[in-house]
């Protein structure tokens, strides 16, 4: 069994949000969390998978 974690970090690369998934779900449903949350000035968004 393993997770995964899925994260929101701010400009300097700092995480402000942090989402735990098991391992075999999307990372589309994790992204999917995320985004839906993000401030309403968000301005720029760049996915990473890592």
């Amino acid at each position: 069994m393993n997770s995964k974690l899925h994260a929101v970090c701010d400009d300097q690369g700092r995480p402000v949000r942090l989402h735990l998934t098991a391992g075999q779900v999307s990372d589309f449903r994790g992204a999917d969390v995320l985004l839906a949350d993000l401030p309403d000035e968000t301005e720029e968004v760049i996915g990473d998978r890592g």
